[in-house]
């Protein structure tokens, strides 16, 4: 692993332009052989939707590096686990598994006889095919998240986690600090070996499900997690030492011993900073005096920033309901449509926000009287 880190400016998904910089921005930044081996791309795919959402990779993307990857002889796998797994999942909706069709790919079933694998602390079961190729390249998306506000190379690794096994890590980690570790945890004993991150249409607002698409214009290539996310996390308008997985990584000399070791190659970064992106609003409940406080005084929670259930607009999925770790949430017996948080309970990961694609799930404060 190096600490380069290239972009290039990007404005369509046209395919040829795409394979092109990727390409590029490979060489540039020492991409590993790939002659000869096996390799799984990993887009993100939060859940499977129209590409024009911004949620997912875009499909041109993902097809890009793919012919590329065959281009210098490798075998190509693709798969991902979103935040609801069926068996049955194959990133249709998301373009992503006509794209294996179209180029022979093999798409990988992550739910199928998954492994065991050890973290700093504890223990997590990861997609098998990880232990079956050569190498791995994580496909990111340019997104805000609720969570470590800043959804990139380090958090999309979380995708080789299968099904619901992703949602009970919120409920072991019960906060943006402790979430931020056991990331850092993750990607320490699976490190892709190669992150190209979707930049040309990206995701501002109340991402990473629930936000605007919005024109960044950039492609990022990196063998380094950390040096691409500071990077992007700039660009996005935020202090990369403020996003809890850069922030514990760099603690942890793990990838980079500081932000100048990073090795750039591309636009001046302060020409392609996106003026007026949306960010998610910096959280204090770090403090640990005001988090004591927080959870135990019933007022003073209303003031956090939290699920609200727009009812008009549920269709009753149940997706929420399903996906939440600690059972905070359930439909009013009498009508499916109507979910209920139960605050106490709730600790704040926004999974329900995250799986919702019907917007009836927003984060912010609930005064009393809403």
């Amino acid at each position: 692993m190096n600490n380069k880190v290239a972009i290039r400016n990007c404005k369509e998904y046209d395919l040829n332009e795409v394979f092109d910089l990727i390409s590029d921005i490979y060489k540039k930044t020492d991409g590993p052989e790939v002659q000869g081996k096996s390799v799984l791309v990993k887009p993100n795919i939060l859940t499977d939707d129209d590409p024009a959402k911004c949620i997912s990779t875009h499909p041109v993307v993902v097809e890009a590096m793919i012919r590329f990857l065959q281009s210098k002889g490798a075998t190509v796998l693709v798969g991902d686990s979103p935040a609801v797994h069926t068996r049955k999942f194959r990133g249709e909706k998301s373009g992503i598994y006509k794209v294996c069709e179209t180029t022979g790919a093999k798409w990988v079933n992550f739910m199928a006889y998954p492994v065991e694998k050890k973290l700093k602390k504890g223990k997590i079961r990861i997609a098998a095919v990880v232990d079956e190729v050569d190498l791995i390249i994580s496909l990111p998306k340019f997104k805000n998240h609720e969570l470590v506000y800043f959804t990139g190379a380090i958090k999309n690794t979380l995708g080789l986690v299968p099904g619901f096994n992703k949602a009970k890590q919120h409920a072991l980690h019960q906060d943006r600090n402790g979430f931020g570790e056991f990331l850092v945890d993750l990607n320490e004993a699976v490190t892709p070996d190669y992150f190209l991150m979707d930049g040309i249409m990206g995701m501002e607002g109340p991402g990473p499900g629930g936000g605007m698409p919005i024109e960044i214009g950039l492609l990022f290539g990196s063998t380094n997690p950390l040096a691409l996310d500071m990077i992007a996390s700039r660009i996005a308008g935020y202090d990369p030492f403020l996003i809890p997985t850069s922030r514990t990584a760099l603690f942890r000399k793990k990838w980079l011993q500081s932000e100048e070791d990073i090795c750039y190659d591309g636009p001046e970064i302060r020409s392609i900073i996106k003026q007026g992106f949306k960010k998610i609003p910096i959280s204090i409940s770090n403090n640990i005096a005001l988090q004591f406080v927080m959870r135990r005084i019933k007022f003073l929670k209303k003031l956090e920033r939290r699920p609200v259930f727009i009812h008009e607009n549920c269709t009753g999925c149940q997706k929420c309901v399903n996906i939440c770790p600690v059972q905070a949430i359930q439909p009013l017996p009498t009508k499916k449509t109507h979910i209920v948080l139960t605050d106490n309970k709730c600790i704040r990961c926004f999974c329900c926000s995250e799986v919702c694609t019907d917007d009836a799930v927003e984060i912010r404060r609930k005064l009393l009287g809403d």
